[in-house]
């Protein structure tokens, strides 16, 4: 099993409250992010959407899709969210919100296992490719992003942390 971990920080041009919104409604992926394949509703949870799981279909630049459920497990609204994934991959996601003065602060971990045994085979030469792959994914979301809510994205790291 490969693991990964990767952080993704944003900072849009855009109150906190549009940011939030545009993320926590993941089924609308699809319609705005490239990359994002499809969003599924599998189970609601509870009230406030705790156990909610979805379906995620994701394909980047690279020839190959990955698949796999998030569990939302936490979340504080307008602050946190935070899912285990199962599936293709297998771990935590958490996005963070925060006001940066007229802008919206947003940082993604993603700590995850590879669980497909193609991955897992060529982990040892693929990572830097697989990593490549996520950052270009998470570029083309936070550009998305943006462009949606009709503002700028001011800046965007990728570490592999």
């Amino acid at each position: 099993m490969a693991r990964y971990r990767f952080r993704t920080s944003w900072q849009i041009a855009a109150p906190l409250a549009p940011v939030y919104a545009a993320i926590e409604d993941s089924l609308d992926w699809p319609q705005w992010w490239p990359g994002v394949v499809s969003v599924n509703q599998l189970h609601s949870g509870d009230a406030a959407g705790i156990g909610n799981v979805r379906r995620y279909c994701w394909r980047g630049r690279l020839p190959y899709r990955v698949v796999f459920d998030i569990t939302l497990a936490a979340k504080q609204p307008g602050r946190r969210l935070e899912g285990y994934a199962c599936g293709d991959v297998c771990g935590t996601g958490i996005w963070l919100f925060a006001e940066a003065g007229d802008a919206t602060a947003v940082q993604y971990d993603w700590l995850v296992s590879t669980s497909k045994a193609w991955m897992n085979l060529l982990a040892p030469l693929a990572s830097p490719l697989f990593r490549w792959n996520h950052d270009w994914l998470m570029q083309r979301g936070g550009e998305a992003l943006a462009h949606k809510l009709g503002t700028r994205l001011l800046a965007s790291r990728h570490e592999h942390i």
